[in-house]
Protein backbone atom coordinates (compact mmCIF):
# COMPACT_ATOMS: atom_id res chain seq x y z
CA UNK A 1 0.00 0.00 0.00
CA UNK A 2 1.15 3.54 -0.73
CA UNK A 3 1.07 5.59 2.47
CA UNK A 4 1.95 9.21 3.14
CA UNK A 5 3.79 9.92 6.38
CA UNK A 6 4.16 13.47 7.71
CA UNK A 7 6.39 14.06 10.74
CA UNK A 8 9.64 12.13 11.11
CA UNK A 9 10.75 13.07 14.60
CA UNK A 10 11.83 10.92 17.52
CA UNK A 11 8.65 8.79 17.20
CA UNK A 12 7.61 9.29 13.60
CA UNK A 13 10.83 8.17 11.95
CA UNK A 14 10.96 4.67 13.47
CA UNK A 15 7.22 4.26 12.89
CA UNK A 16 7.69 5.12 9.21
CA UNK A 17 10.65 2.76 8.94
CA UNK A 18 8.56 -0.07 10.36
CA UNK A 19 5.90 0.54 7.71
CA UNK A 20 8.61 0.33 5.04
CA UNK A 21 9.90 -2.90 6.58
CA UNK A 22 6.35 -4.26 6.40
CA UNK A 23 6.36 -3.72 2.63
CA UNK A 24 4.47 -0.45 2.32
CA UNK A 25 5.58 2.22 -0.14
CA UNK A 26 5.95 5.55 1.68
CA UNK A 27 5.91 9.17 0.60
CA UNK A 28 7.31 11.24 3.47
CA UNK A 29 7.55 14.86 4.55
CA UNK A 30 9.07 16.74 7.46
CA UNK A 31 9.72 20.46 7.83
CA UNK A 32 13.34 19.51 8.64
CA UNK A 33 14.60 18.08 5.36
CA UNK A 34 17.40 16.14 7.01
CA UNK A 35 14.83 14.20 9.04
CA UNK A 36 13.67 12.48 5.85
CA UNK A 37 17.08 11.03 4.96
CA UNK A 38 16.81 7.70 6.81
CA UNK A 39 13.35 7.00 5.38
CA UNK A 40 14.53 7.90 1.87
CA UNK A 41 17.56 5.64 2.29
CA UNK A 42 15.15 2.86 3.30
CA UNK A 43 13.17 3.36 0.09
CA UNK A 44 10.68 6.16 0.78
CA UNK A 45 9.97 8.99 -1.62
CA UNK A 46 10.49 12.52 -0.30
CA UNK A 47 7.76 15.13 -0.79
CA UNK A 48 8.04 18.91 -0.61
CA UNK A 49 4.86 19.55 1.41
CA UNK A 50 1.89 17.84 3.10
CA UNK A 51 -0.13 18.80 0.01
CA UNK A 52 2.26 16.84 -2.21
CA UNK A 53 2.08 13.85 0.14
CA UNK A 54 -1.72 13.87 -0.03
CA UNK A 55 -1.69 14.17 -3.84
CA UNK A 56 0.37 10.97 -4.00
CA UNK A 57 -1.40 8.85 -1.37
CA UNK A 58 -4.97 8.02 -0.42
CA UNK A 59 -3.88 7.10 3.12
CA UNK A 60 -1.93 9.74 5.06
CA UNK A 61 -0.45 9.46 8.55
CA UNK A 62 0.54 12.50 10.60
CA UNK A 63 2.84 12.24 13.63
CA UNK A 64 3.45 15.78 14.90
CA UNK A 65 4.19 17.47 18.25
CA UNK A 66 0.90 19.21 19.13
CA UNK A 67 -2.53 20.44 18.02
CA UNK A 68 -1.30 23.59 16.20
CA UNK A 69 1.22 21.55 14.19
CA UNK A 70 -1.46 19.13 13.02
CA UNK A 71 -3.80 21.98 12.12
CA UNK A 72 -1.09 23.63 10.01
CA UNK A 73 -0.12 20.38 8.29
CA UNK A 74 -3.72 19.38 7.54
CA UNK A 75 -5.70 22.60 7.24
CA UNK A 76 -3.04 25.16 6.36
CA UNK A 77 -1.54 26.42 3.12
CA UNK A 78 -0.02 23.50 1.17
CA UNK A 79 -1.64 21.25 3.72
CA UNK A 80 -3.13 17.79 3.39
CA UNK A 81 -6.63 18.97 2.49
CA UNK A 82 -5.32 21.03 -0.43
CA UNK A 83 -3.98 17.86 -2.04
CA UNK A 84 -6.22 15.06 -0.80
CA UNK A 85 -8.75 13.35 -3.03
CA UNK A 86 -12.22 12.60 -1.74
CA UNK A 87 -12.46 9.37 0.27
CA UNK A 88 -8.85 9.69 1.38
CA UNK A 89 -8.04 8.61 4.93
CA UNK A 90 -6.09 10.69 7.44
CA UNK A 91 -4.73 8.82 10.46
CA UNK A 92 -3.44 11.38 12.94
CA UNK A 93 -1.14 9.56 15.36
CA UNK A 94 -0.05 12.75 17.16
CA UNK A 95 -0.98 13.32 20.80
CA UNK A 96 -3.25 16.36 20.68
CA UNK A 97 -6.26 17.78 22.48
CA UNK A 98 -9.44 15.76 21.86
CA UNK A 99 -11.30 18.94 20.90
CA UNK A 100 -8.64 19.74 18.30
CA UNK A 101 -8.97 16.25 16.84
CA UNK A 102 -12.73 16.75 16.53
CA UNK A 103 -12.24 20.17 14.91
CA UNK A 104 -9.74 18.82 12.36
CA UNK A 105 -11.95 15.81 11.63
CA UNK A 106 -14.93 18.11 10.94
CA UNK A 107 -12.89 20.08 8.38
CA UNK A 108 -11.70 16.84 6.82
CA UNK A 109 -15.29 15.64 6.55
CA UNK A 110 -16.26 18.79 4.63
CA UNK A 111 -13.51 17.95 2.13
CA UNK A 112 -14.61 14.32 1.82
CA UNK A 113 -11.68 13.01 3.87
CA UNK A 114 -12.20 10.57 6.73
CA UNK A 115 -10.05 10.85 9.85
CA UNK A 116 -9.03 8.59 12.71
CA UNK A 117 -7.27 9.95 15.79
CA UNK A 118 -4.78 7.28 16.82
CA UNK A 119 -2.18 8.47 19.36
CA UNK A 120 0.41 6.04 20.67
CA UNK A 121 2.11 5.13 23.92
CA UNK A 122 5.46 3.47 24.51
CA UNK A 123 8.07 6.09 23.70
CA UNK A 124 10.99 5.82 21.32
CA UNK A 125 12.08 2.26 22.28
CA UNK A 126 8.67 0.81 21.41
CA UNK A 127 8.43 2.96 18.30
CA UNK A 128 11.70 1.44 17.16
CA UNK A 129 10.75 -2.18 17.83
CA UNK A 130 7.17 -1.76 16.60
CA UNK A 131 5.45 -2.56 19.89
CA UNK A 132 3.57 0.68 20.53
CA UNK A 133 0.14 0.74 22.13
CA UNK A 134 -2.26 2.51 19.78
CA UNK A 135 -5.60 3.96 20.91
CA UNK A 136 -8.05 4.92 18.19
CA UNK A 137 -11.12 7.14 17.76
CA UNK A 138 -13.34 7.49 14.71
CA UNK A 139 -15.20 5.03 12.52
CA UNK A 140 -14.93 1.51 13.93
CA UNK A 141 -15.30 0.01 10.44
CA UNK A 142 -12.35 2.03 9.14
CA UNK A 143 -10.35 1.16 12.25
CA UNK A 144 -10.90 -2.54 11.53
CA UNK A 145 -9.92 -1.99 7.89
CA UNK A 146 -6.51 -0.50 8.75
CA UNK A 147 -5.80 -2.32 12.01
CA UNK A 148 -3.87 -5.33 10.78
CA UNK A 149 -2.17 -3.98 7.68
CA UNK A 150 -1.14 -0.56 8.97
CA UNK A 151 -1.55 0.01 12.72
CA UNK A 152 -0.20 -3.33 13.90
CA UNK A 153 2.86 -2.88 11.71
CA UNK A 154 3.81 -0.09 14.14
CA UNK A 155 2.30 -1.39 17.36
CA UNK A 156 1.76 -4.49 19.44
CA UNK A 157 -1.82 -3.47 20.18
CA UNK A 158 -4.44 -1.24 18.58
CA UNK A 159 -7.68 -0.69 20.48
CA UNK A 160 -10.83 1.06 19.30
CA UNK A 161 -11.91 3.58 21.95
CA UNK A 162 -14.95 5.34 20.47
CA UNK A 163 -15.85 8.28 18.26
CA UNK A 164 -13.34 10.83 16.99
CA UNK A 165 -11.43 12.35 19.90
CA UNK A 166 -11.73 9.19 22.00
CA UNK A 167 -8.24 8.11 21.00
CA UNK A 168 -6.74 11.31 22.36
CA UNK A 169 -8.89 11.24 25.49
CA UNK A 170 -7.52 7.75 26.13
CA UNK A 171 -3.98 9.02 25.52
CA UNK A 172 -4.50 11.85 28.02
CA UNK A 173 -5.65 9.30 30.59
CA UNK A 174 -2.51 7.30 29.84
CA UNK A 175 -0.28 10.35 30.25
CA UNK A 176 -1.89 11.27 33.57
CA UNK A 177 -1.18 7.78 34.91
CA UNK A 178 2.40 7.77 33.57
CA UNK A 179 3.20 11.23 34.98
CA UNK A 180 1.84 10.42 38.44
CA UNK A 181 3.56 7.03 38.40
CA UNK A 182 6.95 8.55 37.57
CA UNK A 183 6.53 11.20 40.24
CA UNK A 184 5.61 8.56 42.83
CA UNK A 185 8.63 6.48 41.82
CA UNK A 186 10.99 9.45 42.14
CA UNK A 187 9.47 10.28 45.52
CA UNK A 188 9.84 6.71 46.78
CA UNK A 189 13.47 6.38 45.69
CA UNK A 190 14.24 9.73 47.33
CA UNK A 191 12.72 8.40 50.56
CA UNK A 192 15.01 5.38 50.35
CA UNK A 193 18.08 7.52 49.75
CA UNK A 194 17.27 9.89 52.60
CA UNK A 195 16.77 6.90 54.90
CA UNK A 196 20.16 5.47 53.93
CA UNK A 197 18.77 2.46 52.07
CA UNK A 198 20.17 1.55 48.65
CA UNK A 199 17.43 2.59 46.18
CA UNK A 200 18.56 -0.12 43.75
CA UNK A 201 17.78 -2.73 46.39
CA UNK A 202 14.43 -1.07 47.04
CA UNK A 203 13.64 -1.30 43.34
CA UNK A 204 14.64 -4.98 43.20
CA UNK A 205 12.53 -5.73 46.26
CA UNK A 206 9.31 -4.08 45.10
CA UNK A 207 9.28 -4.43 41.31
CA UNK A 208 7.64 -7.84 41.45
CA UNK A 209 4.93 -6.76 43.89
CA UNK A 210 1.83 -4.62 43.63
CA UNK A 211 3.87 -1.44 43.13
CA UNK A 212 5.62 -2.93 40.13
CA UNK A 213 4.73 -1.58 36.69
CA UNK A 214 5.97 -1.08 33.16
CA UNK A 215 6.71 2.52 34.10
CA UNK A 216 8.81 1.44 37.07
CA UNK A 217 10.79 -1.07 35.03
CA UNK A 218 11.48 1.48 32.31
CA UNK A 219 12.23 4.52 34.45
CA UNK A 220 13.77 3.27 37.72
CA UNK A 221 17.04 2.17 36.02
CA UNK A 222 17.35 5.61 34.44
CA UNK A 223 16.81 7.31 37.80
CA UNK A 224 19.29 5.01 39.53
CA UNK A 225 21.94 5.69 36.89
CA UNK A 226 21.19 9.42 36.69
CA UNK A 227 20.91 9.05 32.91
CA UNK A 228 18.03 10.91 31.28
CA UNK A 229 18.48 10.60 27.52
CA UNK A 230 14.96 11.08 26.20
CA UNK A 231 12.64 8.31 25.32
CA UNK A 232 9.92 10.87 26.01
CA UNK A 233 10.91 14.46 26.67
CA UNK A 234 9.67 16.56 29.58
CA UNK A 235 8.60 19.23 27.07
CA UNK A 236 6.24 16.76 25.43
CA UNK A 237 4.80 15.55 28.72
CA UNK A 238 4.13 19.17 29.69
CA UNK A 239 2.20 19.48 26.42
CA UNK A 240 0.16 16.37 27.21
CA UNK A 241 -0.62 17.44 30.77
CA UNK A 242 -1.59 20.90 29.51
CA UNK A 243 -4.08 19.25 27.16
CA UNK A 244 -5.31 17.01 29.98
CA UNK A 245 -5.77 19.91 32.39
CA UNK A 246 -7.55 22.03 29.78
CA UNK A 247 -9.80 19.14 28.84
CA UNK A 248 -10.49 18.43 32.50
CA UNK A 249 -11.43 22.07 33.05
CA UNK A 250 -13.76 22.01 30.04
CA UNK A 251 -15.67 18.97 31.32
CA UNK A 252 -15.33 19.67 35.06
CA UNK A 253 -13.09 16.65 35.76
CA UNK A 254 -10.77 17.28 38.76
CA UNK A 255 -7.08 16.55 38.09
CA UNK A 256 -5.21 17.67 41.24
CA UNK A 257 -2.40 15.10 40.94
CA UNK A 258 -1.80 16.03 37.31
CA UNK A 259 -1.64 19.69 38.28
CA UNK A 260 0.98 18.95 40.94
CA UNK A 261 3.17 16.96 38.55
CA UNK A 262 2.77 19.68 35.94
CA UNK A 263 4.36 22.16 38.34
CA UNK A 264 7.28 19.77 38.89
CA UNK A 265 7.81 19.45 35.13
CA UNK A 266 7.62 23.22 34.67
CA UNK A 267 10.18 23.71 37.44
CA UNK A 268 12.53 21.31 35.64
CA UNK A 269 12.00 23.07 32.31
CA UNK A 270 12.87 26.37 33.97
CA UNK A 271 16.11 24.69 35.05
CA UNK A 272 16.89 23.80 31.43
CA UNK A 273 15.76 20.16 31.59
CA UNK A 274 12.93 20.29 29.06
CA UNK A 275 14.77 18.03 26.61
CA UNK A 276 15.46 15.39 29.30
CA UNK A 277 13.44 12.21 29.60
CA UNK A 278 10.44 12.55 31.92
CA UNK A 279 12.20 10.23 34.36
CA UNK A 280 14.25 13.34 35.20
CA UNK A 281 11.52 14.08 37.73
CA UNK A 282 14.19 12.49 39.94
CA UNK A 283 16.12 15.75 39.50
CA UNK A 284 13.25 17.72 40.98
CA UNK A 285 13.25 15.55 44.10
CA UNK A 286 17.04 15.69 44.27
CA UNK A 287 16.89 19.46 44.25
CA UNK A 288 14.29 19.83 46.97
CA UNK A 289 15.69 17.04 49.16
CA UNK A 290 19.38 17.81 48.80
CA UNK A 291 20.44 14.33 47.65
CA UNK A 292 22.31 13.23 44.56
CA UNK A 293 20.50 11.06 42.03
CA UNK A 294 23.12 8.39 41.43
CA UNK A 295 23.76 5.30 43.51
CA UNK A 296 27.12 6.62 44.69
CA UNK A 297 25.23 9.18 46.77
CA UNK A 298 25.01 6.42 49.36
Amino acid sequence: MKIGFIGLGIMGKPMALNLIKAGHQLVVFDIIKEAMSDAVTAGAEAASSPKEVAKSCRTIITMLPDSPDVKIAVLGENGVLEGAEKDSLLIDMSSIAPGAAQEIAAECWKAGVVMLDAPVSGGEPKAIDGTLSIMVGGSEAIFEFVKEDILLKMGASAVYCGEIGAGNTTKLANQVIVACNIAALAEALTLARKAGVDPARVYDAIKGGLAGSTVMNAKAPMMLAGQFMPGFRIDLHIKDLKNALETGSDIDAPLPLSAAVMEMFRDLRADGCGKDDHSALAKYYAKISGVRIDQESL
